[in-house]
C-alpha cells in the first residue's frame, strides 16, 4: 500500500536527499549484483555527484530511473561506468614525483635482476608511459615488466592505443623537462593534425589488464606499486582493503607510491612503511 503525501504538505529538502541516498545505495547494489562491479565503498559525496551527472546526461528524472535503465541496457551501463571511473591524468603529472622516482626509486630498483611494477588504476595510460620513459632513460626498462590495470576496459583500450591530444604536448614537454628528462621529448611520439601517437616501443614491457581494486585479489609479487590519485575516491573501508592488498603484494622493502592528496598517515598500515622521499608520497615497506 502506497502512502500519499497529503495535499499542501511540503517535502523537506533533507528528506529528498535521504531518498536520493537510498536510490544511490540501491543502484550500486544492483550494479554489483548485475555486473559484478563494486562501487559500494566509494566515497559517498563523489559517487553521488557522478550519479547525478549520469542522470542528467541520460535525460532522466531520478536515480531510480537510471537504475532501471542500466540494469536492462548494457550500453547504458557502459556509459555509466565511463562516468564513474576517473580519467583525469596527464604525462608526467606532478613532475617532482617523477624526478624523485628517477633520483631515488630507480637506484633501489637497480639492485634486482628483474623488476615487476604495478600501476593500479592506470586510467588511459599516461602514468604508465611516463614511468616507461623514465626507466628507458635510466637504462632499466628492459629489466622491468609493468602491469597496468584499471577497472574500465574503455580506458585500457585508450591506454593500449597510446594516443594523446596534440594540443597538450607543449605542457607535457614542460612536465617532462621538470621531471629530469634527458632527451628530446619529441623522440617519444609522432603526430598528425590532432593527436600525438606515443612510440609503440614504450609498450614493449607493459601488460594491460582489467582489475577491480574493490573486489580483485593479488596476482603477483611486485617490487613497486604505483596507485596515484585513486584512493581519494574510496571510503575508509575500501582504502583499508586496498592497502591490505598492496601490502600483501609487495616484496619486503618494496615501494608504494601514492598521489599528492593521499597518505598512509592514520591508516592501519602506517607503521609498516617508512617515508622514502621526504615531501613525496613515496613509501618503502619496512620488511
Amino acid at each position: 500500500m502506497t502512502r500519499e503525501v497529503p495535499p499542501g504538505t511540503t517535502v523537506r529538502p533533507e528528506a529528498a536527499d535521504d531518498v536520493e541516498a537510498i536510490e544511490v545505495r540501491l543502484l550500486v547494489e544492483g550494479l554489483f549484483a548485475r555486473y559484478g562491479y563494486d562501487f559500494r565503498n566509494y566515497a559517498a559525496a563523489s559517487l553521488r555527484r557522478r550519479v547525478r551527472a549520469r542522470v542528467a546526461d541520460e535525460g532522466l528524472s531520478s536515480v531510480s530511473a537510471l537504475q532501471a535503465l542500466v540494469l536492462h541496457d548494457e550500453a547504458a551501463f557502459g556509459r555509466l561506468l565511463a562516468g564513474f571511473t576517473v580519467q583525469v591524468t596527464s604525462l608526467f603529472r606532478d613532475p617532482g614525483f617523477y624526478l624523485a622516482v628517477r633520483q631515488t626509486v630507480v637506484s633501489w630498483l637497480r639492485t634486482y635482476p628483474f623488476v615487476r611494477l604495478w600501476v593500479a588504476g592506470c586510467s588511459t595510460g599516461e602514468e604508465v608511459y611516463s614511468l616507461a620513459i623514465v626507466l628507458e632513460e635510466e637504462g632499466l626498462y628492459d629489466r622491468c615488466r609493468l602491469y597496468a590495470t584499471d577497472l574500465s576496459e574503455a580506458a585500457l583500450d585508450r591506454a593500449r592505443a597510446g594516443v594523446v591530444p596534440l594540443s597538450a604536448m607543449r605542457d607535457y614537454t614542460a612536465n617532462y623537462l621538470r621531471a629530469g628528462g634527458t632527451r628530446s621529448f619529441s623522440d617519444y611520439y609522432t603526430t598528425d593534425e590532432t593527436s600525438a601517437l606515443l612510440q609503440p616501443s614504450l609498450r614493449r614491457q607493459v601488460v594491460f589488464a582489467q582489475h577491480d581494486l574493490a573486489t580483485g585479489g593479488s596476482f603477483n609479487e611486485f617490487h613497486a606499486i604505483f596507485c596515484r590519485n585513486v584512493m581519494i575516491y574510496f571510503n575508509q573501508t575500501l582504502q583499508d582493503r586496498v592497502l591490505d592488498l598492496f601490502h600483501g603484494s609487495l616484496v619486503p622493502r618494496g615501494i608504494l607510491a601514492l598521489g599528492r592528496s593521499e597518505s598512509l598517515r592514520f591508516s592501519l598500515h602506517e607503521a609498516e612503511y617508512e617515508v622514502l622521499v621526504p615531501g613525496e608520497p613515496i613509501y618503502r615497506r619496512r620488511r
